[in-house]
């Protein structure tokens, strides 16, 4: 079975580890937000790559969800110390020779693509990770900071200030312009099902969505494209989405998300049991539905959401 999914971080992350169980022996396909990507100290971060690659290659920090295991902060240490910031974004000392190899990589004229694959070598996540796309992406927010209107990137958005000033906008700079990295098309025509994880729908799936090309292929492929509800009981699973779907006019609610995506998109979308009220309202949409449990509290849990997933698109497949 080839199985193609959208992935942000966290989120994306963990249910990839419950797919790779439940799928033993399949050809899992993840194409990355590129996003959330920012240039710190001279190096190229990709945040959302790096925590698909470091957990599913078993080296991620666990109880964070982000980053490396064992981590350790002198280099962050010594860079405050001579005043160099930002002081808000914490890399350890593991991360970055993570982001040397990379920022190496791409000067010596990889593309990213070429570099997320050679850094995989060392991880061996079991899945092909290949980011949205080779072209320069990032997701800033309009936001308004002590009385200035202005655009910040995401990440300073996110972590800084912890989405706590207003969003107005997000805004995927270059994305008008960025192609789809070398086989994210190929994957998604080949693929026999279709996944959107419970990643935000607004600065993760949404991005990907942004990139011209990505969309329309999901629209065309001939595999049913099944979501899962990154909202539960009218609260995001984890993290800030409320924020930012508020800044794109989308109710917090596992219904208006599957509406935000839309009925040319979705084939199908699973929501939480505890969202059962909703099934009626989002098939009325023209999307299939169901209800099921959505909490990844464990690596047993994500498998079994991955095999709802599984199992509803092979029930759309055979309506």
């Amino acid at each position: 079975m080839r199985i193609v999914v959208l992935a942000g971080g966290i989120g994306g992350a963990r249910f990839l580890r419950g797919l790779k169980q439940a799928v033993e022996g399949g050809e899992i396909t993840v194409v990355g937000n590129t996003g959330d990507d920012i240039h710190l100290f001279g190096l190229k971060v990709c945040p959302d790559l790096d925590t698909v690659m470091y957990t599913l290659g078993g080296g991620i920090h666990e109880e964070q969800g982000w980053g490396r295991a064992e981590e350790s902060f002198s280099v962050k240490a010594e860079l405050k110390a001579y005043g160099v910031g930002p002081e808000w974004f914490g890399l350890g000392d593991k991360d970055f020779a993570t982001h040397i190899v990379r920022t190496q990589m791409l000067a010596a004229g990889y593309p990213l693509s070429a570099v997320t694959e050679a850094l995989c070598d060392r991880w061996q996540p079991g899945v092909r990770l290949i980011p949205m796309s080779d072209d320069r992406v990032e997701t800033h927010v309009l936001t308004e900071v002590e009385g200035e209107r202005k655009a910040v990137h995401f990440q300073e958005y996110w972590v800084k200030h912890h989405a706590t000033v207003p969003a107005f906008a997000i805004i995927p700079v270059g994305a008008e312009t960025a192609k789809p990295a070398p086989g994210v098309l190929e994957a998604i025509a080949e693929a026999d099902v279709i996944l959107l994880p419970p990643s935000n729908p607004v600065v993760s799936v949404g991005t990907i969505l942004a990139v011209p090309g990505i969309r329309q292929a999901l629209v065309a492929a001939r595999a049913p494209v099944i979501g899962l509800s990154p909202i539960i009981g009218g609260a995001p699973v984890r993290g800030m989405a409320d924020k930012v779907l508020e800044a794109v006019g989308v109710e917090t609610s596992a219904s208006a998300v599957a509406k935000h995506y839309g009925s040319d998109l979705l084939d199908g979308w699973l929501v939480d049991g505890s969202d059962a009220g909703a099934v009626a309202e989002v098939e009325a949409a023209g999307i299939p539905c169901r209800a099921v449990p959505l909490w990844m509290t464990d690596v047993d849990a994500s498998a079994a959401m991955a095999r709802e997933a599984l199992a509803f698109a092979e029930a759309v497949r055979g309506e």
